[in-house]
Protein backbone atom coordinates (compact mmCIF):
# COMPACT_ATOMS: atom_id res chain seq x y z
CA UNK A 1 0.00 0.00 0.00
CA UNK A 2 1.06 3.36 -0.75
CA UNK A 3 -0.12 6.12 1.82
CA UNK A 4 0.64 9.77 2.53
CA UNK A 5 -0.33 10.95 6.31
CA UNK A 6 -0.43 14.12 8.66
CA UNK A 7 -0.72 14.35 12.07
CA UNK A 8 -1.11 17.14 14.35
CA UNK A 9 -2.21 17.24 18.14
CA UNK A 10 -2.64 20.86 20.07
CA UNK A 11 -3.69 21.36 24.13
CA UNK A 12 -6.12 23.75 22.89
CA UNK A 13 -6.91 26.40 26.04
CA UNK A 14 -6.72 23.21 28.40
CA UNK A 15 -3.09 23.10 30.32
CA UNK A 16 -2.68 19.83 29.58
CA UNK A 17 -3.27 17.44 26.67
CA UNK A 18 -4.88 14.16 27.36
CA UNK A 19 -5.20 13.45 23.97
CA UNK A 20 -2.85 10.77 22.25
CA UNK A 21 -2.12 9.06 18.51
CA UNK A 22 0.00 6.69 17.32
CA UNK A 23 0.25 4.43 14.14
CA UNK A 24 2.36 1.97 12.67
CA UNK A 25 3.00 1.17 9.05
CA UNK A 26 3.93 -2.25 7.66
CA UNK A 27 4.44 -3.10 3.93
CA UNK A 28 0.99 -4.17 3.01
CA UNK A 29 -0.81 -2.50 5.95
CA UNK A 30 -1.26 0.38 8.24
CA UNK A 31 -2.81 0.95 11.41
CA UNK A 32 -3.43 4.59 13.03
CA UNK A 33 -5.51 5.45 16.67
CA UNK A 34 -6.42 8.58 18.07
CA UNK A 35 -7.39 8.42 21.86
CA UNK A 36 -8.91 11.06 24.51
CA UNK A 37 -8.12 10.81 27.76
CA UNK A 38 -11.00 11.20 30.84
CA UNK A 39 -10.21 12.18 34.18
CA UNK A 40 -8.29 14.80 35.98
CA UNK A 41 -4.68 15.11 37.61
CA UNK A 42 -2.62 13.48 34.83
CA UNK A 43 -4.73 10.12 34.91
CA UNK A 44 -6.46 11.14 31.09
CA UNK A 45 -3.15 11.62 29.52
CA UNK A 46 -2.25 8.20 31.00
CA UNK A 47 -4.94 5.72 30.39
CA UNK A 48 -5.03 7.94 26.30
CA UNK A 49 -1.33 7.27 26.47
CA UNK A 50 -0.98 3.55 28.16
CA UNK A 51 -3.85 2.93 25.33
CA UNK A 52 -2.50 3.91 22.35
CA UNK A 53 0.91 2.64 23.45
CA UNK A 54 -0.34 -1.09 23.78
CA UNK A 55 -2.38 -1.05 20.76
CA UNK A 56 1.03 -0.48 18.99
CA UNK A 57 3.10 -2.73 20.56
CA UNK A 58 0.93 -5.37 20.00
CA UNK A 59 0.81 -4.92 16.08
CA UNK A 60 3.26 -7.93 15.23
CA UNK A 61 1.27 -10.11 17.25
CA UNK A 62 -2.48 -9.31 15.46
CA UNK A 63 -1.26 -7.58 12.27
CA UNK A 64 -0.68 -11.12 10.28
CA UNK A 65 -4.14 -12.42 11.10
CA UNK A 66 -5.84 -9.49 10.42
CA UNK A 67 -6.38 -10.99 6.60
CA UNK A 68 -8.51 -13.69 7.58
CA UNK A 69 -10.71 -12.74 10.42
CA UNK A 70 -10.30 -8.88 10.66
CA UNK A 71 -13.02 -8.02 13.05
CA UNK A 72 -12.80 -10.83 15.58
CA UNK A 73 -8.36 -10.00 15.41
CA UNK A 74 -9.41 -6.43 16.06
CA UNK A 75 -11.20 -7.40 19.21
CA UNK A 76 -8.45 -9.52 20.21
CA UNK A 77 -6.26 -6.43 19.49
CA UNK A 78 -7.93 -4.07 21.50
CA UNK A 79 -7.91 -6.26 24.55
CA UNK A 80 -4.50 -6.91 24.42
CA UNK A 81 -4.35 -3.07 24.20
CA UNK A 82 -6.37 -2.29 27.42
CA UNK A 83 -4.43 -5.53 29.08
CA UNK A 84 -1.25 -3.29 28.15
CA UNK A 85 -3.11 -0.41 29.90
CA UNK A 86 -4.06 -2.77 33.11
CA UNK A 87 -0.46 -3.33 33.73
CA UNK A 88 0.77 0.01 32.85
CA UNK A 89 -1.25 1.63 35.60
CA UNK A 90 -1.30 -1.38 38.31
CA UNK A 91 0.50 0.54 40.91
CA UNK A 92 -1.01 3.96 39.71
CA UNK A 93 -4.80 4.55 41.53
CA UNK A 94 -5.20 7.51 39.58
CA UNK A 95 -5.09 5.79 36.11
CA UNK A 96 -6.91 3.13 37.09
CA UNK A 97 -9.95 5.37 37.72
CA UNK A 98 -9.43 7.33 34.32
CA UNK A 99 -11.12 6.43 31.34
CA UNK A 100 -10.26 7.28 27.23
CA UNK A 101 -12.29 7.11 23.94
CA UNK A 102 -10.49 5.54 20.97
CA UNK A 103 -10.69 5.62 17.35
CA UNK A 104 -9.19 3.06 15.20
CA UNK A 105 -8.31 3.19 11.64
CA UNK A 106 -6.66 -0.30 10.00
CA UNK A 107 -6.30 -0.34 6.19
CA UNK A 108 -5.26 -3.24 4.12
CA UNK A 109 -5.63 -4.72 -0.03
CA UNK A 110 -9.11 -6.27 1.00
CA UNK A 111 -10.76 -4.14 3.83
CA UNK A 112 -11.05 -0.98 5.79
CA UNK A 113 -11.88 -1.06 9.49
CA UNK A 114 -12.76 0.77 11.98
CA UNK A 115 -12.63 0.18 15.95
CA UNK A 116 -14.00 2.61 18.06
CA UNK A 117 -15.35 3.81 21.93
CA UNK A 118 -16.75 7.05 22.52
CA UNK A 119 -17.16 10.27 20.73
CA UNK A 120 -13.37 10.03 18.97
CA UNK A 121 -14.15 9.37 15.31
CA UNK A 122 -12.99 7.98 11.75
CA UNK A 123 -14.38 9.82 8.46
CA UNK A 124 -14.03 8.38 5.46
CA UNK A 125 -14.08 10.91 2.35
CA UNK A 126 -14.22 11.63 -1.07
CA UNK A 127 -13.95 14.88 -3.13
CA UNK A 128 -17.58 14.90 -3.32
CA UNK A 129 -18.37 15.04 0.78
CA UNK A 130 -18.03 12.55 3.84
CA UNK A 131 -19.22 8.81 2.61
CA UNK A 132 -19.66 8.10 6.27
CA UNK A 133 -18.12 8.99 9.71
CA UNK A 134 -18.35 6.42 12.99
CA UNK A 135 -21.48 6.48 15.00
CA UNK A 136 -20.81 8.46 18.41
CA UNK A 137 -21.42 6.82 21.50
CA UNK A 138 -23.07 9.53 23.30
CA UNK A 139 -26.40 11.10 24.20
CA UNK A 140 -25.80 13.71 21.68
CA UNK A 141 -26.05 10.74 18.88
CA UNK A 142 -29.09 9.43 20.17
CA UNK A 143 -30.30 13.20 19.58
CA UNK A 144 -29.20 13.15 16.42
CA UNK A 145 -30.83 9.94 15.56
CA UNK A 146 -34.13 10.86 16.58
CA UNK A 147 -34.26 14.05 14.55
CA UNK A 148 -34.08 16.65 17.81
CA UNK A 149 -30.88 17.81 16.81
CA UNK A 150 -28.56 17.98 13.67
CA UNK A 151 -25.18 17.30 12.93
CA UNK A 152 -23.98 20.83 12.95
CA UNK A 153 -25.34 21.50 16.30
CA UNK A 154 -23.78 18.72 18.07
CA UNK A 155 -20.22 20.71 18.80
CA UNK A 156 -20.84 22.34 21.94
CA UNK A 157 -24.03 21.15 22.91
CA UNK A 158 -24.32 21.40 26.73
CA UNK A 159 -24.85 17.62 26.44
CA UNK A 160 -21.68 16.79 24.44
CA UNK A 161 -19.26 15.41 26.91
CA UNK A 162 -22.44 12.39 28.25
CA UNK A 163 -20.41 9.57 26.73
CA UNK A 164 -22.23 6.13 26.68
CA UNK A 165 -19.06 3.99 26.35
CA UNK A 166 -15.23 4.85 27.28
CA UNK A 167 -12.10 2.40 28.06
CA UNK A 168 -11.45 1.63 31.63
CA UNK A 169 -9.32 -1.41 32.66
CA UNK A 170 -11.38 -1.83 35.87
CA UNK A 171 -15.09 -1.79 34.56
CA UNK A 172 -13.72 -3.65 31.13
CA UNK A 173 -14.70 -1.97 27.29
CA UNK A 174 -17.10 -2.11 24.76
CA UNK A 175 -15.33 -0.84 21.27
CA UNK A 176 -17.41 -1.02 17.88
CA UNK A 177 -15.57 -2.62 14.88
CA UNK A 178 -16.94 -2.30 11.41
CA UNK A 179 -15.26 -3.50 8.10
CA UNK A 180 -15.63 -1.97 5.02
CA UNK A 181 -14.69 -2.34 1.53
CA UNK A 182 -10.97 -2.14 0.19
CA UNK A 183 -9.85 1.64 0.25
CA UNK A 184 -9.13 3.07 -3.17
CA UNK A 185 -6.91 5.59 -4.45
CA UNK A 186 -7.83 8.69 -3.50
CA UNK A 187 -9.75 8.34 -1.08
CA UNK A 188 -9.18 9.78 2.26
CA UNK A 189 -9.88 9.47 6.10
CA UNK A 190 -9.83 11.35 9.51
CA UNK A 191 -9.08 10.21 12.52
CA UNK A 192 -9.89 12.91 15.24
CA UNK A 193 -10.42 13.41 18.80
CA UNK A 194 -13.73 15.87 19.80
CA UNK A 195 -12.35 18.71 20.26
CA UNK A 196 -11.49 18.72 16.73
CA UNK A 197 -14.91 17.69 15.20
CA UNK A 198 -16.86 19.89 17.13
CA UNK A 199 -16.06 22.75 15.64
CA UNK A 200 -14.97 22.12 11.89
CA UNK A 201 -17.98 22.36 9.31
CA UNK A 202 -18.86 19.41 6.81
CA UNK A 203 -17.74 21.29 3.42
CA UNK A 204 -14.20 21.61 5.68
CA UNK A 205 -13.68 17.99 5.70
CA UNK A 206 -14.54 17.96 2.46
CA UNK A 207 -11.70 20.53 1.39
CA UNK A 208 -9.30 17.53 3.39
CA UNK A 209 -10.25 15.61 0.85
CA UNK A 210 -9.31 17.36 -2.11
CA UNK A 211 -6.37 16.02 -4.36
CA UNK A 212 -4.41 19.44 -3.80
CA UNK A 213 -4.57 18.68 0.14
CA UNK A 214 -1.45 19.67 1.92
CA UNK A 215 -0.22 19.89 5.85
CA UNK A 216 -0.84 23.34 5.75
CA UNK A 217 -4.63 23.05 5.03
CA UNK A 218 -5.07 20.53 7.99
CA UNK A 219 -3.33 23.15 10.24
CA UNK A 220 -5.56 25.52 8.70
CA UNK A 221 -8.72 23.57 9.59
CA UNK A 222 -7.42 22.62 13.29
CA UNK A 223 -6.18 26.68 13.93
CA UNK A 224 -10.14 27.52 12.67
CA UNK A 225 -11.43 25.02 15.43
CA UNK A 226 -9.54 26.32 18.28
CA UNK A 227 -10.58 29.77 17.07
CA UNK A 228 -14.47 29.09 17.00
CA UNK A 229 -13.98 27.62 20.79
CA UNK A 230 -13.58 31.06 21.88
CA UNK A 231 -11.06 30.29 24.52
CA UNK A 232 -12.43 26.74 25.80
CA UNK A 233 -11.38 24.93 23.29
CA UNK A 234 -10.66 21.04 24.37
CA UNK A 235 -7.98 19.26 23.14
CA UNK A 236 -7.54 19.09 19.49
CA UNK A 237 -5.69 15.80 17.83
CA UNK A 238 -5.90 14.43 14.11
CA UNK A 239 -4.78 12.22 11.66
CA UNK A 240 -5.20 12.43 7.72
CA UNK A 241 -4.27 9.68 5.76
CA UNK A 242 -4.68 9.46 1.80
CA UNK A 243 -4.38 6.45 -0.31
CA UNK A 244 -2.13 6.82 -2.96
CA UNK A 245 -2.23 3.13 -4.48
CA UNK A 246 -3.72 -0.71 -3.09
Amino acid sequence: MKLVHHQLTSPGDREINQDCMAYRIGRDFAVFVVADGLGGHYAGEKASRFFCHGLIKNTQAFADLMRGKPAATMSLWTDAAVEEMRQLSAHDPEALQAHTTCAILYLDKTCVLTAHCGDSRVYRLNPQGVVWRTRDHSVLQGLLEEGKITEAEMGGHPEQNCLLRSINVAKGHEVEINVYPAPQAGETFVLCSDGFWENVKAQELVQLAQPQTELDDLGKIARLSLLRASGKSDNITVQWVRCLAT
